[in-house]
């Protein structure tokens, strides 16, 4: 995984850099890049990974499988390392929706241990085998017209627009609706997820967690060492950029106006879901099928950009769920994303869409 779930493609890993077992001279994805490509070459049944701003989604687009960002607080994140704690979920990955349903049946429900935690009454098991009905009809769901936005890949457009052909002659009601402010989700991200990150990262000073530095005069050498020789690069430079968004004078220009977009965010969903009557919200789930290794590793903007589809999910705090869509003409696959406001709602779509194509019966090398 990218260290400290920071990154896009696994290349901030402080191991070893993971490949996509469809293309290996391409990225898995990340920063849970290392359990999809287990998943997708078939070396394990299910992995789990950690979604703050598409970390599970995005991944399991570039390797062909299915991955679940699970409604915030469902799954315990005990035993999770904070990157940003309003926005991290725990979810799955597998290599079908019914795999996903399993899984969550187990993994979700109260834990005491993590207060943030949805209730116990919500804990009920078989819940999510319950949501798989292939039937889509009557249900209403939504595409977004910003999605056909400058930099989405061509073939990942097509795969979308081939999306909703499908469901509309399945006897869903398709409709165009809006995101107006899902242009602006990147840059609150980023701002938001930062500043948690460098409050949450402060712990790591060498006196109870993580790496300590053997090579300090003093303690306060000791604190400057280790937090140098400790963190990544990319890492570094999100610690840097959290503490500058909240330092005097920065905060309310910056941290408190992305948590301002971030209401905005919220409350364009809830006007489709609760005013406008739409079941669910269908985008792809990245721009682009895999890239290749160091193609972006240079460029941070444009490896932060590959998350656009995904981040309004986590600021939102909803489910979404990213399964197989389709393939390029060099035979990548292309993720398909759905958005609800419930996991019911979440389920359904994307279990009829599985079972009424192939896209996720193609496996990697074969």
């Amino acid at each position: 995984m990218d260290e400290f779930a920071m990154g896009s493609s696994t290349e901030n890993s402080g191991i070893k850099l993971t490949h996509n077992p469809w293309d290996l001279d391409r990225v898995p994805g990340g920063s849970s890049g290392g359990s999809a490509a287990l998943v997708s070459a078939d070396e394990t049944i299910f992995a789990l990974g950690s979604d703050t701003g598409g970390s599970i989604r995005q991944p399991a687009s570039f390797c062909g499988i299915v991955g679940l960002k699970p409604i915030y607080g469902e799954v315990s994140r005990y035993g999770l390392i904070a990157f940003a704690s309003s926005l991290d979920q725990i979810g799955p990955l597998t290599k079908d929706v019914t795999d996903a349903a399993l899984v969550m049946d187990i993994i979700s429900g109260h834990d005491p241990k993590d207060s943030t935690s949805i209730p116990a009454s919500s804990n009920i098991y078989g819940k999510y085998m319950s949501f798989l009905k292939n039937d889509v009809s009557g249900i209403t769901i939504g595409f977004p017209k910003e999605c056909k936005m400058e930099g989405l890949d061509p073939e990942v457009e097509n795969a979308y627009d081939n999306a909703k052909k499908l469901y509309k002659s399945w006897g869903a009601k398709v409709v165009d609706v809006s995101l107006p402010h899902i242009d602006y989700s990147v840059a609150a991200y980023y701002i938001i997820a930062t500043a948690e990150a460098s409050s949450n990262l402060a712990r790591f000073d060498g006196v109870q967690y993580g790496h300590r530095s053997g090579n300090a005069k003093n303690l306060i050498d000791m604190y400057f060492k280790t937090r140098e020789e400790g963190f990544g690069p990319e890492v570094k430079r999100r610690i840097l950029l959290g503490s500058y968004v909240l330092s005097s004078g920065y905060y309310d220009a910056y941290y408190k106006k992305a948590q301002k977009v971030r209401t905005l965010i919220k409350q364009d969903f809830e006007e489709l879901f609760k005013q406008k009557g739409i079941d669910c919200l269908v985008l792809p789930t990245a721009p682009s099928a895999a890239f290749k290794i160091v193609e972006k590793i240079a460029d941070p903007l444009q490896m932060y950009l590959s998350d656009i589809f995904t981040i309004s999910a986590n600021l939102a705090g909803l489910p979404a769920i990213s399964l197989p869509g389709g393939f390029t003409k060099k035979g990548l696959p292309i993720g398909m994303q759905i958005i609800a406001d419930s996991e019911d709602k979440l389920f359904q779509p994307a279990y009829t869409f599985e079972q009424r194509t192939d896209f996720h019966a193609k496996r990697a090398g074969l």
